[in-house]
């Protein structure tokens, strides 16, 4: 009984946080300037990592390109985990180190990363992580069953990192999740915009949004039509990595 009298309680604050999104839709946010702050990208040779370093050197940012050595730079201000690697089949033809591998660039290396650099973003309580996850980390996807559950993890460690910053009141440190289901120089501007305007999550298409809000009220027959008319197949992000 205490919690429903909470909710009745709460349902002004609703009311009120619905109006302002409502019209932030009409008053964009103004991003924030990142001129002479210091972006690792990971990856940054090619697909996501590339594009997105062209972004930041137009808006004149220090660039760090992060792949396989170790370099000693200073605080990072922008981590952007783009790192990402995809093996195309069942279940059954995946190797177990191609399992393994998948998990060790698409989801442990955030953990790595993020640890080395985070700790002077909270000295600081200043910085941006940046997770390059995936729409196939939000609705899985047949014969990407390893990608698909190491970027669903992937999208899990946004929301505990974004959680657990909220709880040490290190507010000054904002967490961006990015889940595209394809790419291309409109997507990375996306991805910058949604940088810029320290957005929580951005999902490319912005269809996806709605597609995850019928996924908890539409039957399942009917949900997967739509998966399959919405075509939920995701483009390799960072690079793709093939052995024999």
């Amino acid at each position: 009984m205490n919690f429903l009298v909470e909710l009745v309680l709460l349902l002004p604050l609703l009311f009120i946080f619905y109006l302002e999104s409502f019209v932030k839709l009409f008053i964009p946010k103004k991003g924030k300037s990142v001129t002479g702050e210091i972006v690792l990208i990971t990856v940054a040779g090619y697909g996501i990592g590339r594009l997105t370093a062209y972004e930041f050197a137009k808006l004149k940012s220090k660039l760090v390109f992060w792949d396989i050595n170790k370099y000693e730079i200073g605080d990072i201000s922008i981590l952007v985990n783009n790192a990402g690697v995809v093996y195309t089949s069942d279940l059954f033809s995946t190797q177990d180190s191609q399992i393994e591998k998948t998990f060790a660039v698409n989801t442990l290396a955030h953990f790595w990363t993020t640890k080395a650099f985070l700790p002077s973003m909270m000295k600081n309580n200043d910085g941006h992580i940046v997770t390059v996850a995936s729409a196939a980390g939000l609705i899985g996807v047949p014969f990407l069953l390893a990608y698909c559950s190491s970027k669903f993890a992937a999208v899990g460690f946004h929301g505990a990192l974004t959680e657990e910053l909220n709880a040490f009141k290190k507010n000054g440190i904002k967490t961006t999740c990015f889940c595209p289901n394809f790419i291309n120089t409109e997507v990375v501007k996306k991805l910058m915009n949604g940088i810029l305007t320290e957005k929580r999550m951005v999902l490319v298409p912005s269809s996806l949004n709605f597609l995850l809000i019928l996924e908890k009220f539409l039957p399942q027959r009917f949900r997967e039509i739509l998966k399959r008319r919405a075509n939920i197949m995701d483009a390799v992000i960072g690079y793709k990595v093939k052995e024999q």
